[in-house]
């Protein structure tokens, strides 16, 4: 029999929260609001189902297109071509490098 090929296979470290990062979500995050063209990076928090990225997508920096709705449509690079993902606010993380 083959193994299930779910959306969320293989990604328990990716959804995995640390003690002190378990419970409610800091109303902080939600309340965020990203200017199109910021970078921002996709960081998947389990605690929020809804608007929950491909696990593909953890982790990587991408460009805020627009604004829709209660999400945010994020331009991703996914090898040699740009995905265009939509993912809520609780999903995301301003991007503080160079």
């Amino acid at each position: 029999m083959t193994g299930s090929k779910g959306y969320y296979t293989r990604a328990r470290r990716l959804l995995k929260k640390s003690t002190r990062e378990k419970g409610k979500l800091n109303i902080s995050k939600l309340l965020t609001k990203y200017e199109i063209g910021s970078q921002v990076i996709v960081k998947m928090d389990s605690s929020v189902q809804k608007s929950l990225p491909h696990k593909r997508f953890h982790g990587k920096i991408g460009v805020v297109i627009e604004k829709r709705g209660r999400g945010y449509v994020v331009s991703v690079p996914k090898g040699n071509s740009v995905r265009n993902i939509i993912v809520r606010s609780e999903h995301l993380e301003p991007y503080r490098g160079t």
